[in-house]
């Protein structure tokens, strides 16, 4: 969570709090910016009042702070806490607005010597994780009804006898075989995984792995990397019941069930006798209840018949008196069809009628007749307007022709190669040229080439 936002929140309230909005306000400041920890430290201060409740102080060299451990969490410590003792308690830190007392809520407590086994139980926990070993789906479901079980535990420990105990009350006809192994101290892991390969090898229904209570440190060879792998290498269904209801172990997450005392396991694998005699009385009652309905459904079915069963004679009056009603049905079918198709066929006439050829016809001769006196006096006028443009043209091409200049007395100088001459730098002397007149053509010789610009007033 973001600090400077609470603080933001904070002074947004009024200038002026009670002692308990302030208290209030605390709290809610170190539960929300605290996450739960694990503080180490010497207890002191220990004391239990009759409410089950246990109040205590964590101190070191230079700092102390209070913690409570209440009824429901102190019932899960096994630990003997004693003033002077090292140890780490985990909790959320709070304040006991009452007092305005800063505080450590405490839910778990441990010696401080369980940190490296505590640290070494969470890394192996995130290894086989994430290889897969917790997967729900190579889960394996336990036997419905087993006849053979192994039990790899020590022969000598409580919980072997707790197991024994409840298969007794429940499935004494169910098969034990005990297959002895350490439980405790450096040779467990060993025989643990010998145990479980043996057992597996055995063909049992199903194998449970199993010891009592006991510390951290008594029940690390089931937090073993070995025991972890060859329990997930079995191919038969387990059970892992190691320690009490409160005690987590690695063998837990691997195998296919985890039972969270040895008699829980036990009783998952045991079906009661007594509830298997209850099921059955069950099943029978509700057999000769579904017999009993299933009867009852085929006499009532029986009478419907039997009263649906008529004569005949009877019957095949109703079918005359149904032929009847389909025949009027029909013929009153095909007079409202034979009705329909008349009007259609009128109605058809009538628009054959309207669309007849002759009158067609008569219209386009009526619209012949007229276009063939207008095409006359179209052909005229357009005729006329041609005419008048075509004179026009002429008019106007009379002006532009150099014709109508020679007219006026001018004419045109050309050369050899019959261009007209522009310019008197065009010619030299004794070039032969022609002058075209109105009437007629002459031969000319160029004598002398006097250039000379001429104006309009010249």
């Amino acid at each position: 969570m973001n600090d400077d936002h609470l603080f933001q929140k904070l002074t947004a309230e009024p200038d002026v709090l009670s002692v308990s909005q302030l208290n209030a306000r605390a709290r809610q400041l170190l539960e929300d910016v605290f996450p739960r920890i694990w503080v180490e430290g010497e207890l002191s201060n220990l004391s239990r009042p009759s409410s089950g409740h246990m109040y205590f102080t964590l101190k070191d060299d230079r700092a102390q702070i209070r913690c409570a451990l209440f009824r429901q969490n102190a019932a899960r410590v096994r630990l003997a806490m004693r003033d002077g003792q090292q140890i780490r308690a985990r909790g959320r830190v709070s304040l006991y607005e009452g007092r305005g007392d800063y505080q450590l809520i405490v839910d778990s407590v441990e010696t401080a010597g369980d940190g490296a086994l505590r640290q070494a139980f969470e890394e192996l926990k995130a290894k086989l994780q994430a290889e897969g070993l917790f997967a729900t789906e190579r889960k394996q479901p336990l036997p419905e009804h087993p006849t053979r079980i192994g039990v790899i535990t020590s022969p000598s420990g409580a919980a072997v006898r707790d197991i024994i105990s409840v298969f007794g009350r429940r499935a004494p006809f169910i098969e034990l075989v005990i297959v002895p192994a350490a439980v405790q101290g450096r040779e467990a892991a060993p025989q643990l995984v010998q145990a479980l390969e043996r057992a597996d090898r055995a063909g049992f229904d199903a194998i449970i792995l199993s010891r009592g209570g006991g510390s951290l440190e008594d029940l690390w060879p089931f937090n073993e990397e070995m025991v972890a792998r060859a329990l997930a290498a079995c191919r038969t269904p387990t059970i892992s019941a190691v320690g009490h209801e409160t005690d987590i172990s690695i063998s837990d997450f691997v195998a296919d069930v985890r039972a969270p005392t040895p008699s829980a396991a036990a009783e998952l694998l045991s079906p009661d006798r007594q509830a298997l005699l209850r099921q059955v009385e069950q099943l029978q009652r509700r057999l000769q209840q579904r017999l009993a309905e299933r009867l009852s459904r085929a006499r009532l079915q029986l009478d419907g018949l039997r009263r649906r069963l008529r004569h005949p004679g009877e019957r095949l009056s109703q079918q005359a008196q149904r032929l009847d009603e389909m025949e009027l049905r029909l013929r009153r079918a095909l007079e409202n069809r034979l009705r329909q198709r008349n009007e259609r066929l009128q109605h058809l006439q009538t628009r054959l009628t309207t669309q007849h050829p002759g009158r067609r016809l008569q219209r386009l001769q009526e619209q012949w007749q007229q276009l063939d006196q207008r095409l006359p006096r179209a052909m005229q006028q357009q005729l006329k307007q041609q005419q008048t443009r075509l004179q026009q043209q002429v008019q106007a091409l009379h002006l532009m022709s150099p014709l109508a200049t020679l007219g006026r007395g001018y004419s045109i100088l050309l050369d050899q190669h019959g261009k007209a001459v522009r310019s008197a730098g065009d010619t030299r002397p004794g070039q032969r040229l022609s002058a075209r007149l109105q009437d007629g053509t002459l031969a000319v010789e160029v004598i002398k080439d006097e250039p000379h610009t001429l104006s309009l007033l010249d």
